[in-house]
C-alpha cells in the first residue's frame, strides 16, 4: 500500500483527494500548509507527496525545496496557477508532475499511479478489462467477446499508450511525440486519422477514447 501526503490549505481539497486515494487503496496523511509538511515528511517516509503551491506560512515551491534537502519523494504539484514560468520553476525543483485545479479527482489519481511506476520501477497494469474487451499490451492483443481484433501497428502502439495513461487527457502533441516521435514530419491530422480508425476497429467500445475538444483525447472507462 503506497503511502501519500495531501498538502493543502483548503480543507475541502484535502478531503477529496482523501476519499478518492482511499478508495483506490492509498494509505493518506495530510498537512494544511507547507512547513506542517516538512515537519511530516522529516518524520515520516511517503511514497508520494501531492502539493498545493500557494499556501500560507511556506509555499509548495518553498516547502519542496526543503524537502529536497532530506528526501527525494515524487512530489505532484498542485495549484490554479497554470503559467508556463510556473510550471518550468517547479521541474527545475524536482517536481514530478503538475495538475492545474479544477482538476478531476479521476485523472489526479491516474497521474499519481504514473509517476508510482515511473520512480518506483513498477510496471504499468499490463492486461486491461473491460465487459468484453481484454487488452493485453504484453502479449500485444486485443480481444472483444474472446475475438482477436486486427489493428495496424501504429493502432496498437496508440491504444496502448492511451490505455497506460488512462484518464489523462493527452494533447494531439504529446500523442505524436510519444507514439510517432520526434523526427516525425506530420500534424494534427495524423493523430485524429489513427483514432478514427481505432475507434472502428473497437466497434462498440469505442466511446473508451474520449475527444476533447480542441485539445486532444483519453482512455476513459465509462
Amino acid at each position: 500500500m503506497a503511502k501519500l501526503l495531501v498538502v493543502d490549505d483548503e480543507e475541502k481539497i484535502r478531503t477529496v483527494v482523501r476519499e478518492y486515494a482511499e478508495f483506490d487503496g492509498y494509505e493518506v496523511e495530510e498537512a494544511a500548509d507547507g512547513i506542517e509538511a516538512v515537519e511530516k515528511v522529516r518524520k515520516n517516509d511517503y511514497d508520494i507527496i501531492v502539493m498545493d503551491i500557494m499556501m500560507p506560512k511556506l509555499d509548495g515551491f518553498s516547502a519542496c525545496k526543503e524537502i529536497r534537502k532530506t528526501k527525494q519523494t515524487p512530489v505532484i504539484m498542485l495549484s490554479a496557477r497554470g503559467e508556463e514560468y510556473d510550471k518550468l520553476f517547479g521541474f527545475e525543483l524536482g517536481v514530478d508532475d503538475y495538475v492545474v485545479k479544477p482538476f478531476s479527482p479521476k485523472e489526479l489519481l491516474a497521474r499519481i499511479r504514473a509517476v508510482l511506476a515511473r520512480t518506483t520501477g513498477k510496471k504499468t497494469e499490463d492486461v486491461v478489462t473491460y465487459k468484453g474487451l481484454v487488452i493485453n499490451m504484453t502479449a500485444r492483443e486485443v480481444t472483444i467477446d474472446g475475438k482477436k481484433v486486427q489493428m495496424t501497428p501504429k493502432e496498437y502502439e496508440l491504444l496502448f499508450y492511451l490505455v497506460r495513461n488512462m484518464n489523462i487527457a493527452l494533447s494531439r502533441e504529446k500523442l505524436l511525440e510519444e507514439v510517432w516521435g520526434f523526427d516525425f514530419y506530420g500534424d494534427d491530422r495524423t493523430v485524429d486519422t489513427h483514432i478514427k480508425m481505432l475507434r472502428n476497429s473497437l466497434g462498440e467500445y469505442r466511446n473508451l477514447i474520449v475527444t476533447l475538444r480542441g485539445m486532444g483525447y483519453k482512455f476513459e472507462k465509462i
